[in-house]
């Protein structure tokens, strides 16, 4: 994939001289016309070879554009926060909003790359943090952003000859490094495992556009009219009305579903209540102060009919924990700054690090329930949700982050009941709402999509757990002992 990077590409000065001017103008021109539209971010990587020039690109950008608009991110070695969270963490939460241009000077892709030629992972490694970044780049393509990707490259001789000069130059010398050096010396290391990389990741959505570095002239012009072009062709884009050619999904044909099996007069005492509360309350706070519990964290989502004791039961839940240690998140409708992100974002915002406990109230299942049933977005939209909430769990499973899926299953009637004691009751009156009542009469609708939800997300490794809360003594006791039982597994 490099050949045409090792020609010896050159402009001559008068030539750029000439044609920056207009370019720049250009550029400012597509940067401002898509920060009043705001209809999609966009994403710039920088890769490459040592001393190929990509802070000098980085730097000449945000010369030629108004850096009111533009985010560079220089993702170095991770911090403490960031090793005690999922590798994409960082990325995620660093993703420009619709409207802006983010700059990634490293990316997803180094430190990959880097472990594999250093043989600090595998063949294998490797292969399944492409197949990852894939489908992270497809899902944010999905989402509208537009994914421009830089790789400068230098030949070996001209990569020596690049370290040479900066070195000989005082203004210069200290950008090169031993570290420089030392990369220089498994130069054909790197060329085979990054142009692997590039070729297992350089897709219709998101290419890779290779750059000889060798003559910053050269370099210069092109990265700007690559990003030109590909700012101006999606401002002039006529929107496309998604298509979506898999097979609807249905519901059973015998009118069967998870729900309907669940035995909703399961119900628990009120003195059997009070002791086996006292009983879990215990142990989680004994599992959370043990040693073990540093090494790992905590995720526990509810979701559930409204009504369905979501808030009671996480009451349970905190009344055992120390406030230092835990947080909750009510989701609601997204604001304006997250409706600028993939839907995604808010969550991983939220995501806790080593020790600690986030409890949702109500989650990132939204897309595949309410929105879903609102129509709030497309069905494709929602169908390809499942995979990626899947590929979410996983990233946050494979960091020990313990994921705890609540779904509160009540009745029809029960519901009803609780919606009109809620309507009598002073200081429950807050809880119910016109909304509330309009869900209920989509009642069949949203029962659909919560089996399909199971059926596509209760993995092996973040299986859904379905609690019968008619009674939410049984509920409650239920939630706390399944999370004790968790936790314990994790400790194994």
């Amino acid at each position: 994939m490099f050949e045409s990077a090792e020609l010896g590409h050159k402009i001559s000065k008068k030539v750029y001289d000439a044609e920056v001017p207009k370019l720049r103008v250009d550029l400012l021109n597509a940067q401002f016309e898509l920060s009043k539209n705001g209809k999609f971010p966009v994403i710039i990587l920088v890769g490459g070879v040592d001393g190929a020039g990509k802070g000098e690109t980085v730097n000449l950008l945000n010369e030629w554009m108004d850096p009111r608009f533009i985010q560079v991110h220089a993702m170095g070695t991770p911090t403490d926060e960031e090793i005690s969270r999922p590798p994409m963490w960082r990325f995620w939460r660093a993703l420009p909003p619709r409207g802006r241009i983010g700059v990634f000077f490293g990316s997803w892709y180094t430190q990959p790359i880097i472990s594999r030629v250093l043989r600090k992972s595998k063949s294998s490694q490797l292969t399944e943090n492409l197949e990852q970044i894939n489908r992270f780049e497809k899902m944010l393509t999905d989402e509208g952003a537009l994914i421009i990707k830089f790789w400068f490259h230098l030949s070996k001789e001209a990569q020596k000859a690049r370290l040479k000069a900066l070195e000989k130059d005082p203004k210069t010398r200290w950008r090169v490094t031993d570290t420089d050096w030392e990369r220089y010396k498994i130069y054909d290391k790197f060329r085979k495992v990054s142009e692997h990389a590039l070729r297992e990741t350089s897709t219709a959505e998101a290419p890779w556009f290779v750059v000889e570095g060798t003559d910053p002239n050269y370099r210069g012009l092109t990265v700007g009219k690559i990003l030109l072009d590909a700012m101006r062709n999606r401002l002039d884009q006529q929107p496309v009305k998604p298509h979506i050619d898999v097979p609807p999904l249905r519901e059973s044909i015998d009118k069967v579903d998870l729900l309907d099996r669940l035995d909703l007069t399961l119900n628990l005492g009120k003195r059997k209540f009070d002791t086996e509360l006292e009983k879990y309350q215990g142990k989680l706070n004994l599992l959370t102060r043990d040693p073990r519990f540093a090494t790992i964290s905590v995720i526990a989502l509810f979701e559930g009919s409204d009504a369905g004791g979501k808030g009671g039961a996480i009451r349970r839940i905190t009344a055992a924990l120390d406030a230092r240690h835990y947080k909750i998140v009510p989701v609601a409708a997204p604001t304006e700054e997250e409706r600028a992100q993939p839907y995604l974002w808010r969550f991983w915002r939220n995501i806790p690090g080593k020790g600690g406990v986030t409890i949702f109230d109500r989650s990132w299942y939204g897309r595949v329930l309410v929105e879903r049933v609102e129509k709030f977005c497309t069905e494709q939209d929602w169908m390809r949700a499942y995979s990626e909430i899947n590929d979410f769990e996983e990233q946050l499973i494979n960091n020990n982050i313990l994921v705890v899926k609540f779904w509160l299953a009540i009745s029809k009637d029960e519901q009803l009941r609780r919606f009109k004691e809620r309507e009598q009751i002073g200081f429950k009156q807050f809880k119910i709402t016109e909304e509330d009542w309009r869900n209920r009469e989509k009642w069949e609708l949203y029962e659909q999509a919560v089996c399909d939800m199971v059926d596509r997300t209760s993995t092996e490794i973040a299986p859904w757990v379905l609690v019968e809360a008619n009674d939410k003594n049984y509920a409650r006791i239920k939630i706390l002992k399944t999370l004790c039982q968790r936790i314990e597994q994790a400790f194994k």
